[in-house]
């Protein structure tokens, strides 16, 4: 059974962070693993609270986990200060660990920032470079690029910027734009366009986690970083498309339709 760790935050509601992570890698009939970088308290109306673990216990998780049940594959959310982040980026030299898929949670569903400039730096410097791929959605490309995204061209400009930036393959997530779902992925100058037709629902709480975490299980399983791709947005249609309507607000996917 391949192995698969997320190091991220807990949604006590359960839409997003470790616990998307979680259902995804089940769905997938994969063996799910945690490192929780902080708690959260949140629903589909908010997130009210967080706080943070510290980053020895961080780097506790990770010995336990690396020295024992060693990961296929690796997925990083949300990572919340430079401490944390450098001890993670530490852990995963020292284990060579591989596959490693970042979802960089930098700005909130309402477009502020979620880290302070020495975190954003030691992200960039730090745990960036060391991913298999990299997955920003449209504001997360712009703060990282430098530009304003407003239609394909500007997506390819951005991923650019970024992959001189960083080196690593990156895929920027369109949903943010208004006519459809298509993601882009620039790697060693070549650009892959992901196409889908939008689907009309407010509830997309956790679609970034559970992408992300679709794309590791996939390259666990030995597919390329394009079948990967494509792979996990056909799970993520699937599981939008399904219609599961709870909570307030913008409401969770169902990860176990296909089950």
């Amino acid at each position: 059974m391949k192995k698969i760790l997320s190091i991220a935050g807990s949604d006590c509601s359960g839409g997003a962070g470790i616990q998307a992570d979680l259902k995804t890698i089940t769905a997938h009939k994969m063996y799910g693993m945690t490192v929780i970088t902080a708690l959260t308290a949140q629903n589909t109306t908010g997130v009210y609270g967080i706080m943070d673990a510290t980053p020895e216990c961080v780097a506790k998780q990770l010995d336990c986990i690396f020295t024992d049940i060693i990961p296929d594959a690796v997925k990083i959310g949300m990572v919340s200060n430079s401490e944390i982040i450098a001890v993670i980026s530490k852990k995963l030299i020292e284990y060579k660990a591989r596959n490693i898929v970042i979802d960089p949670v930098m700005i909130s569903t309402s477009g502020s920032k979620l880290l302070s400039e020495t975190a954003e730096t030691v992200l960039i410097r730090d745990i960036l470079p060391l991913a298999s791929i990299v997955t920003p959605n449209i504001p997360e490309a712009e703060f990282l690029s430098g530009i304003t995204i407003s239609d394909e061209r500007d997506m390819q400009k951005a991923a650019s910027l970024i992959y001189e930036k960083i080196g690593v393959p990156i895929l920027i997530k369109g949903g943010h734009l208004v006519n459809d779902a298509t993601d882009l992925l620039f790697e060693n100058g070549i650009c892959y366009w992901y196409r889908a037709v939008r689907v009309n629902t407010k509830n997309t709480h956790g679609t970034g986690c559970t992408l992300s975490s679709a794309i590791a299980c996939n390259l666990a399983d030995g597919n390329t970083i394009n079948e990967s791709i494509q792979n996990a947005k056909n799970y993520l249609t699937g599981a939008l498309n399904f219609g599961l309507d709870l909570g307030l607000g913008n409401g969770p996917i169902n990860h176990m339709y296909a089950l």
